[in-house]
C-alpha cells in the first residue's frame, strides 16, 4: 500500500475506529472524508450523498477552507465524473481528470485538480454516496506519480466500513426522530389531561361566577378568585410543555446554556426556588447531551409537580471526559420500593432507559420527608 505519513495497519485501524465512534450522519461523513485524505496522502477529499432530484443532499469536503468552499457556490449537480460514480457504481482512477471526456470544468473558485480516485459507497445494491480523492501529495514530474492500485484497494476497504458507519448513523437518527415523535405524543396527552381539564374547569367556574354576580356578589367574587388560580395553573402547564418542546436549542446553545435558560423559565413559573450551576463541562456527544436534558426535565417535572419542594437545585459537573447531572429537592420524598410495588414510576423507568441508552448510569436517593436526589452520569466521547 502507498506509504503516506500514516499508512499501515495502525492508521487503517485508527480511521475505522474514528468512523464507528460517531452517531450523527454529518459527523460520520466528515470523519470518512478526513480519514480517506490522510490515509492516502491526498490534497483534497470529498464525499457526496445523492438526493432524489438529480443533485446532492449532502457534500462534505476536506482540504478546502471554509472561505474557499463558500466561494465555490451551490452543491454540485450530478454530472461528469460525479454522475459516473453514482450511476455506474464503479471505481474511477485517472491520471488527469481534466483530460477525461466527461470533464466539464470547475467553478471559478474551485481548486485545480489533476490525478483523481473515486469510488461509490454501497449498501447492498444501493449507492448511498461517492468518495473522491484528488492530487496525491508526491512529485509529479513527467507524470510519474498519482494514485495506485494499492491506493484503490485501501480506499475500497475504507468505503466498505464507511457504508456500515453511515447506515448505522442513519438508523440512529431515524430512532431519534421516532423518539421525538413519541415525546410529542406524550406531551399532547399531557396537555389534554392537564391543561384541557383546567380550561374546562375554568370555563365552568366563570359561568358560575356570572350567574352569581347579581344575587350573591360575595360568592361570585370567590368564584372569580378561583378562575384566576385555574388560569395561572394552566399557564404553568403550558410553560412547562413549551420548555420540553425545545430540545433544538441544544444544537445552537449547548447543554449548559439550554439547561440554564429552561431552569430560569421554571423558576419564574413556579413558587419553588429553582437554581442551576454548571461547572467545567465540555461539549459531549449529541445523544448524551439530549439524554441529560430529558432526564433533567423529567426530574424537574416530578420535583415541581409532585414533591411540594420549596427549593430545587440542579448541578452539572465535569467528571473525567464525561459529566454528572444532579437534581436535588427538599420535598416530601418517597420510598422507591413502595413506588415500584404500587406501579407508579414517576418517570424513573424512562430516565433509567435514557441513561443506559447512552452508556450512562442513573441513581435515585429518596426517603419520605427527606427530599430526593436524582443523579445521572455519562462517560463523554
Amino acid at each position: 500500500m502507498s506509504q503516506g505519513p500514516r499508512s499501515g495497519l495502525a492508521a487503517v485501524s485508527s480511521a475505522l475506529l474514528a468512523m464507528s465512534r460517531h452517531l450523527e450522519v454529518r459527523d460520520v461523513l466528515k470523519t470518512i472524508v478526513a480519514s480517506a485524505r490522510e490515509l492516502l496522502d491526498a490534497q483534497y477529499a470529498a464525499l457526496g450523498v445523492p438526493d432524489d432530484h438529480g443533485g446532492f443532499a449532502q457534500f462534505v469536503v476536506d482540504g478546502v477552507s471554509d472561505e474557499q468552499w463558500k466561494a465555490i457556490g451551490p452543491l454540485p449537480r450530478q454530472h461528469g465524473i460525479l454522475a459516473a460514480m453514482l450511476k455506474e457504481a464503479k471505481v474511477e482512477r485517472l491520471a488527469d481528470v481534466r483530460e477525461d471526456p466527461r470533464f466539464e470544468g470547475w467553478p471559478s473558485a474551485h481548486p485545480d485538480m489533476s490525478d483523481f480516485l473515486g469510488l461509490p459507497i454501497r449498501d447492498g445494491d444501493e449507492v448511498i454516496g461517492a468518495l473522491f480523492l484528488a492530487n496525491k501529495n508526491c512529485p509529479k514530474e513527467y507524470g510519474g506519480c498519482g494514485f495506485t492500485a494499492d491506493d484503490e484497494e485501501l480506499l475500497a476497504i475504507l468505503a466498505q466500513h464507511a457504508a456500515i458507519a453511515l447506515t448505522n448513523a442513519r438508523l440512529y437518527e431515524r430512532s431519534r426522530e421516532l423518539t421525538i415523535a413519541e415525546e410529542r405524543s406524550r406531551l399532547a396527552h399531557e396537555l389534554h389531561d392537564a391543561v384541557s381539564q383546567k380550561l374546562f374547569s375554568l370555563r365552568l367556574t366563570a359561568q358560575a361566577a356570572t350567574a352569581l354576580v347579581d344575587r350573591d356578589p360575595a360568592r361570585a367574587k370567590g368564584e372569580l378568585h378561583q378562575v384566576a388560580a385555574l388560569a395561572a395553573e394552566a399557564a404553568d402547564e403550558l410553560r412547562a410543555a413549551v420548555v420540553e418542546l425545545r430540545p433544538a436549542a441544544l444544537d445552537e446553545d449547548g447543554l449548559v446554556a439550554t439547561l440554564r435558560t429552561q431552569i430560569q423559565v421554571l423558576d419564574r413559573a413556579h413558587s419553588a426556588r429553582v437554581t442551576f450551576a454548571g461547572r467545567g463541562v465540555k461539549a459531549l456527544p449529541a445523544a448524551q447531551e439530549e439524554a441529560l436534558l430529558r432526564v433533567a426535565q423529567e426530574a424537574l417535572h416530578n420535583a415541581l409537580r409532585h414533591s411540594g419542594a420549596e427549593h430545587v437545585d440542579v448541578t452539572l459537573d465535569r467528571r473525567g471526559a464525561g459529566a454528572v447531572l444532579r437534581v436535588t429537592d427538599d420535598g416530601r420524598g418517597f420510598d422507591p420500593r413502595t413506588v415500584r410495588r404500587a406501579g407508579r414510576h414517576l418517570g424513573l423507568v424512562s430516565m433509567r432507559d435514557r441513561a443506559s441508552g447512552v452508556g450512562g448510569t442513573l441513581t435515585v436517593e429518596s426517603e419520605p420527608d427527606k427530599g430526593t436526589t436524582i443523579e445521572m452520569e455519562v462517560p463523554g466521547g
